[in-house]
Parts: C-alpha cells; structure tokens; sequence
C-alpha cells in the first residue's frame, strides 16, 4: 500500500485518504439536509463525540475509549427512534432517484384515466373522496388497516365506494398498477394543518401526510367545495381542472422533476 505521509506513529496511505474523503463527504451532505431542524443540532453533537472516540483509539486510551463507544453506540440507537420519519423521507428520496429508477420499469396504468373520470364525477357530486395511487414501492401495512379489495379499478366501483351512505367511504382507498388494493385505510396525518392560509380538513392532511412519507401520488375531492387536490412530494396543490389532473396521473410514473426534488428537500428539512 502506497504511503504519502507519517504523522508519529500513523501512516497514511492513498487509499486512507480518499477513505477519509468519501466519508466526510457523505457527513457533509446528511448535515446540509438536516441543517435547519432539531435532527442536525444532534447530528453534529455525535459527530463530536465520535471524533473524541476516534482519537482516544488512536492513542490507545482503552478506558476512555470503551466509554466514548458506549455512548455512540446509545446515540445512535436513539437518533434512528427520534428521527425516524426524516430518515424514511430520505430512503424515499433515494428510491426516487433517476439511476435507481433505471432498473425498475415504471410504466402509466391505465387507471389514470379511469381515476381522472371518478375524481370528477365525485367533485360534481360533492362527494368527499381520498384515492392514493402508488408508484413503485407499495404501502402494504397502510392498506391492511383498510379492506382489502384486490379489485379492477374501474370508474363505477370508485364512486361507489365514496358514495356517502357507503360502508367503505371513510378513509382512503390505495390503487397499485390497474388494481385496487383496499379501501377504507387509515393514513398518517401531515402536521402541516394550513395552506395559503386555507386550513385543511382530515381528508387533506391524510393526502398529504401519506405523501410525505410515502413514494405516491393523493387525489383528494373536497366534500365541502368539490374542489380536486393533488398532493405529491409533500406538497399540495389545489384546483386542479380535469385536464390538469389527468396529466398528473399521467406524468405521476416519471422520474422526479427538480421542482419534485426541491419540494422533498422542502420538506426533510421542516421543524418537526
């Protein structure tokens, strides 16, 4: 192994360098997205004590190193429970990345056109509705708190579940590919309650708080106005016209946009 340098006892290598290098870098990047919120005051307190803990190994301080190391290995531990919900937005954003996506193939079902047409009827009809379509990694554990369909999807079925007087109604239903997968699911709620100073209902929260977390797509049909939302990458957007929503259905299978990305980052990076 080719040696550059020797500081005392140590030697450095090539290979040590770079080493170092990539992993700095890869600290730098998790900093810069969690800069802002309570995670990365934390963050940068481990990184402390682990460099601490590193340099009593270096000089061989066993005492002091077996503490340094208990404590790292508790912060750790603890870190991954309080952070949980920014670490999985950080999972979806590497899941959504356009090299990743080139092994998998993403294809537009033929339900948005069918989903397109429900959403409208349903808006019409004032008929409070929450569809969420998923893309390539599934949401098996909020669909087992629903009904599992396993079902076609098809225009009269949709409306029929939202039908107010039906037993399904309440709740979200999931669709994956050309399937209904269950009706009825329970979601989690996004902690944002306002937008452009319009507050948002159960239904709207549900759409977003999923879409926070989760690589998907939420149609939501106001009961109150009829108005259609969509939300997506944690972001919300009101009004849509049919037309508008059928090209989101359409485009809801691509690879992320860089408006997609900022709003992720957007979104990591709010206080919790």
């Amino acid at each position: 192994m080719f040696e550059i340098f020797k500081i005392g006892f140590l030697s450095v290598s090539f290979i040590d360098v770079i080493d170092v290098f990539v992993v700095a870098f890869i600290l730098y990047k998790l900093y810069t997205i969690l800069r802002g919120t309570i995670a990365a005051q934390i963050f940068l307190g481990l990184m402390i004590i682990m460099l601490f803990r590193f340099s009593a190994e270096a000089v061989q301080l066993k005492a002091l190193t077996w503490l340094l190391r208990l404590v790292t290995d508790i912060w750790v531990i603890a870190f991954i429970i309080l952070f949980q919900p920014e670490i999985r937005r950080l999972l979806v954003l590497l899941a959504r990345n356009p090299i990743i996506k080139m092994f998998g193939k993403a294809e537009v079902p033929e339900a948005a056109e069918i989903i397109t047409e429900a959403a409208f009827e349903l808006s019409q009809r004032q008929y409070g509705a929450l569809i969420i379509i998923v893309r390539e990694t599934g949401i098996r554990g909020y669909a087992e708190t629903g009904e599992i369909l396993n079902a076609k999807v098809n225009k009269s079925l949709l409306t029929s579940i939202f039908f107010p007087k039906s037993p399904l109604h309440d709740g979200a239903v999931i669709i994956k590919g050309n399937m209904i997968e269950a009706a009825r699911c329970t979601l989690p709620l996004s902690p944002t309650t306002e937008v452009e100073e319009e507050s948002l209902g159960m239904r709207h929260r549900a759409g977003l708080g999923i879409s926070e977390q989760a690589d998907v797509i939420s149609v939501i049909v106001s009961e109150e106005t009829g108005s259609i939302s969509v939300a997506e990458y944690g972001k919300l957007e009101s009004g849509l016209s049919k037309d508008s929503l059928r090209e989101k259905l359409k485009n809801a299978f691509k690879a992320p946009t860089k408006k997609g990305w900022k709003n992720l980052f957007e979104q990591i990076k709010k206080e919790k």
